[in-house]
């Protein structure tokens, strides 16, 4: 529309009147230039005046980091609390014993290697997404505005503005288009605030309506909530049930091991007049297996592949822990623009009501479409059906906004009359009961989306500007469902989650969309606006139905609540400004890569390839880290539990503990360590439970009790059974044999349900310690001989009950207590 207002940058024409973007206006008419004068926008900053601010150092500089450091990552797998005390145990037997016995050392240092080199790949991959994903600014410098990064913004820089756009730094507002931005996220207000030239700011607020540009006042760490915003956007391997699930169980193993430790110590150093360095190493042979090392560094691993995999999808995981949390979703929350459908739509149809003149209509709507700078999806659709008219000039326009529901805009047509118009929902423009809303009806039904064209009666800048306007039209448009769509939400029927689609949309529009996809409970559609704002009765209108329309975004953000006071987990997806406040309240949030800034912003986990039916693979990852890491989980506490109730049985009874390093090191590698990394990458589709640290100890506990009770059964036999010489090493072969074959008992029930690969597995570990004790140098090299046949065949046996025991106990536990 170059009539409208033409912009310059260079300058004035001679004897033309100069205005800047800023300066007071026709009072009637705010938007409308005086008479031949031209509007003068700030051309930015200059080329020259860039280079020197940056020579000063002004520039936005600070680190917008996806994933913790190399450093970070180095320091938090090597300096750990379990490190630390293995590393002083493995010092003192370098000393004191063989170098079979220091074996457990150098299976932490390849441990700690694997667990760096895997978040190490899962650092780069997730640094090459989020420079992909990355907000890039419009900045204006010479006059001309062209995206930037968010680093190469300098003090001083003019930044434009648009619906959804972040606001990046700190600044002043210097030019506001119906400017309203919302501040949520910094003040808690969900309220937009309307911003006029000479305003304040703030980054991590974002445009919710209208257009702008402002001055970059602070930058780099002098904007506070830039570094607010950093540091919540970091990747993190905390702050999960799982996690904080494992730290407690850490706690209460600490607690256990220290008094128990120093009773062994003294037990085998003090009592026992044996020779010092095989007391010594039979002590701390009775200490390392107490610590569950390895399943802290199994749970990063498998958190990190899991960002590698879904990485190679083009998913972004801005917290790793909501990998995690999609898993335990039971309620997914869609909005249908641009999740459900494609962004694009089409035009398909101009209805004239009454008498109206569809040319004329066309040209009002050239103009509306003419009359915003940025478009939404709707108006872009009307804005390619109907071309400009180049005698129309816009003296004011309202841009759409999702409260209101409609946008508008006054001309001056060039033949001296002047017009206002609406474009926006009909059953928000219209009064109830309006003969149209009929006809409206109907084409919802065929799930087409309906807007009308009204013209007003009054101001465009007076309060209640739709009432009484007059309807002249209605544009018909046609969304496209995406293809993939109704796959997605048949996955998520299978697995026991409820879709919500929540729109802004019409309800009965909204309905025919998502009867078409295959949406269980379609048919079950309600009008937002009647919805109870009671949070209990709201909880139970979402829990009956399926399909929500004319959802205003505070409702969003409502119902998401309301869901959650159920004890519902909700997931939330969008990429409108409107889906902001529910994408932060939800538990987990999901934006599209094409959303705005802002949805990209406050999600966890961003879908770089716009594809609803990543969400699938993103669910199956989750469940498979979840389930897995449950799973060996109960191995690695089985393994504690037994081996702290053998040093106190030790102490108790004063006698030897029966095994040296090198016999656990062999134990832990064959029925924890290699099976456990395995099982901790295999597919998982079992949804995640709470109560992490219960659902694990219940299993646990029992397990660990029968395998220390059968070991030191046998323990106690081998003694009254060999004598002389040789009869500790005797003792500790026929120990080792039962404390296996429990153990291994123990890993073929967590391996359960059985897939080839899994008894190839649990078979292959059984063959490695059949190796062991049949080829003469391994049997030195572990000190491992079965002396006679009576007493290992008697080893044999009490595994056996205890095998029976453990599936007695497995059911028990299953039928009793739950998870």
């Amino acid at each position: 529309m170059t009539q409208r207002a033409r912009i310059d940058t260079d300058g004035p024409e001679p004897g033309q009147p100069v205005i800047d973007a800023g300066a007071e206006l026709d009072p009637v008419h705010p938007m409308k230039p005086p008479p031949s004068a031209i509007v003068r926008r700030s051309s930015g900053l200059t080329t020259a005046e860039v280079a020197e601010r940056v020579a000063r150092g002004e520039v936005n500089d600070v680190p917008v980091r996806s994933s913790r450091s190399t450093a970070d990552i180095i320091r938090g797998n090597v300096f750990t609390r379990f490190n630390a005390i293995i590393g002083v145990l493995w010092v003192i037997m370098f000393f004191v014993a063989p170098i079979q016995d220091s074996l457990f050392g150098f299976v932490i240092i390849a441990n700690t290697g694997i667990g760096i080199i895997q978040e190490l790949r899962a650092k780069k991959t997730l640094d090459g997404l989020a420079v992909i994903g990355e907000a890039k600014p419009t900045v204006r410098r010479d006059g001309v505005a062209a995206e930037v990064s968010t680093s190469e913004i300098v003090l001083g820089d003019l930044v434009e503005l648009g619906p959804g756009d972040k606001v990046v730094v700190d600044g002043e507002v210097s030019e506001a288009d119906s400017l309203e931005i919302d501040e949520s996220l910094l003040t808690g207000e969900a309220d937009p605030v309307v911003k006029q030239p000479g305003e304040k700011v703030m980054s991590g607020s974002f445009v919710v309506a209208g257009g702008g540009a402002f001055t970059a006042t602070k930058v780099g760490r002098e904007a506070y909530a830039a570094q607010l915003a950093e540091e919540a956007s970091r990747f993190t391997l905390v702050h999960s049930e799982l996690r904080s699930g494992i730290s407690t169980i850490l706690k209460y193993v600490t607690w256990m091991m220290i008094p128990t430790a120093i009773g062994l110590i003294i037990s085998q150093l003090v009592v026992k007049s044996n020779n010092f360095k095989d007391s010594l190493a039979r002590t701390v042979g009775g200490i390392v297996p107490m610590i569950p090392e390895g399943l802290v560094l199994l749970t990063s691993v498998a958190f990190a592949i899991g960002v590698i995999r879904l990485g190679r999808k083009q998913c972004l995981v801005q917290e790793l822990p909501a990998i995690e949390g999609l898993a335990r979703v039971d309620v997914v929350c869609l909005d249908k623009t641009g999740t459900l459908t494609e962004g694009g739509m089409d035009v398909t149809e101009l209805r004239p009501l009454g008498d109206s003149d569809e040319t004329y209509i066309r040209k009002v709507l050239g103009a509306l479409g003419e009359s915003d700078p940025r478009p939404n999806a709707s108006l872009q659709a009307i804005i390619n059906a109907y071309p400009d008219s180049e005698d129309w000039r816009c003296t004011e326009s309202l841009p759409f906004s999702s409260a209101r529901k409609y946008s508008g805009a006054s001309f001056s047509e060039g033949n001296g009359e002047n017009s206002t118009w609406l474009l926006g929902a009909p059953d928000v423009l219209l009064p109830t009961g309006d003969p149209a809303l009929a006809e409206i009806e109907q084409l919802n039904e065929q799930g087409l989306r309906v807007l009308l064209l009204a013209r007003a009666a009054g101001e465009l800048d007076a309060p209640a500007v739709a009432a009484g306007a007059e309807s002249t039209a209605l544009v018909v448009l046609e969304q496209r469902l995406r293809p993939d769509a109704s796959d997605t939400l048949r996955y998520f029927a299978d697995q026991n989650v409820a879709a919500k689609v929540i729109s802004g949309d019409n309800a009965v529009s909204v309905s025919a969309v998502a009867g078409k996809l295959g949406l269980p409970g379609a048919q079950n559609t309600v009008d937002a606006r009647r919805l109870p704002t009671e949070q209990a009765e709201m909880a139970t209108a979402l829990d009956s139905n399926s399909v929500f329309g004319r959802v205003t975004p505070r409702q969003k953000r409502d119902m998401v609540g309301a869901l959650q006071s159920h004890g519902h987990t909700v997931a939330m997806t969008g990429d409108g400004v409107n889906d902001v406040l529910a994408l932060k309240d939800a538990d987990i949030g999901v934006s599209m890569g094409s959303g705005s800034e802002a949805t990209r912003a406050v999600a966890q986990i961003v879908l770089l390839n716009n594809s609803f039916a990543t969400l699938p693979s993103v669910v199956a990852e989750g469940r498979r880290v979840i389930g897995n890491i449950t799973r060996v989980a109960t191995l690695f506490l089985t393994k504690t539990v037994y081996s702290v109730l053998l040093a106190i049985l030790v102490v108790c009874s004063q006698v030897e503990y029966p095994f040296l390093p090198r016999h656990l090191t062999l134990l832990s590698t064959l029925t924890i360590g290699v099976p456990a990394f395995f099982l901790a990458l295999a597919p998982n589709k079992e949804r995640a439970k709470p109560h992490f640290v219960r659902r694990v100890m219940r299993y646990a506990i029992p397990a660990g009790v029968i395998a220390a009770a059968a070991t030191f059964a046998t323990y106690l036999l081998a003694r009254s059974h060999y004598s002389g010489p040789g009869a500790l090493d005797a003792e500790t072969s026929a120990a080792t044999l039962t404390l296996f074959l429990v153990s291994m008992w123990v890993l073929a029930i967590v391996a359960r349900p059985y897939t080839w690969w899994r008894v190839c597995l649990v078979a292959a570990m059984g063959a490695c310690f059949l190796i062991v004790l049949i080829v003469p140098w391994l049997q030195d090299f572990f000190a491992l001989k079965l002396v006679g046949t009576t007493m290992p065949w008697g080893a044999v046996g009490i595994a056996a009950t205890g095998a029976v025991l453990l599936e007695v106990a497995w059911r028990v536990v299953d039928r009793k207590y739950p998870a």
